[in-house]
């Protein structure tokens, strides 16, 4: 059986540190990446975040790690800032990653995403950055690329991002004719099948 080794306060500090430490992950290049004027968007789960947030914020998941949406050509003014603001760069056979300690975990990571990247085979490339959805002081792209990007990746985190989707009626059935196979019929499933 296994037990608790960690509990009470200690346990508390570290569920809710955990979920500070990406937060302030994602602020602190947000502002780096605002600051030296390096076109980006936030994907992934933030991107989801922000969405489901302009329904109902009793729906929002954590996530753990920050994913970064950039064009090539802008790649190296990101890492030039990134690094200038005390990342460690990192490269990987799948991607470039940021770290804020040379021994971090890649789940401590900003991740980048490259504009026009086929991440596996038989996968779409990369969406542009641009048209952009932008608040105050955050950016991402508009929710009809993210649903694209959570669809192209259709890994079970993506799917279960897409069905929160579909739970807050931000995306349903009318929504089928906006992507190309295999996406479309990926995103009919999940429609078809929310319990799956």
């Amino acid at each position: 059986m296994v037990e608790f080794k960690i509990v009470g306060e200690e346990l508390w500090a570290r569920m809710e540190r955990a979920v500070e430490k990406v937060n302030e992950r994602l602020r602190k290049t947000v502002r780096i990446l605002e600051d030296a004027k390096v076109s980006y968007a936030v994907v992934g789960g933030h991107a989801v975040r922000a969405w489901v947030a302009q329904v109902d914020e009793a729906a929002l998941r954590t996530t753990q790690d920050v994913n970064i949406l950039v064009r090539p050509n802008d790649f190296p003014a990101m890492k030039d800032a990134m690094t200038a603001a005390g990342f460690h760069h990192r490269k990987t056979l799948a991607r470039d990653m940021f770290v804020e300690h040379p021994d971090a975990s890649a789940r401590d990571a900003v991740h980048v995403v490259l504009v026009g990247r086929i991440e596996r085979a038989g996968d779409k490339p990369n969406p542009d950055i641009e048209p952009l959805s932008r608040s105050n002081d955050f950016q991402t792209v508009q929710l009809e690329t993210l649903v694209f990007m959570k669809l192209n990746a259709n890994r079970r985190k993506d799917q279960v991002h897409l069905l929160d989707l579909v739970s807050l009626g931000l995306i349903d059935q009318t929504w089928t004719e906006r992507f190309p196979e295999p996406l479309r019929s990926r995103l009919i499933d999940l429609l078809n099948d929310p319990d799956g």
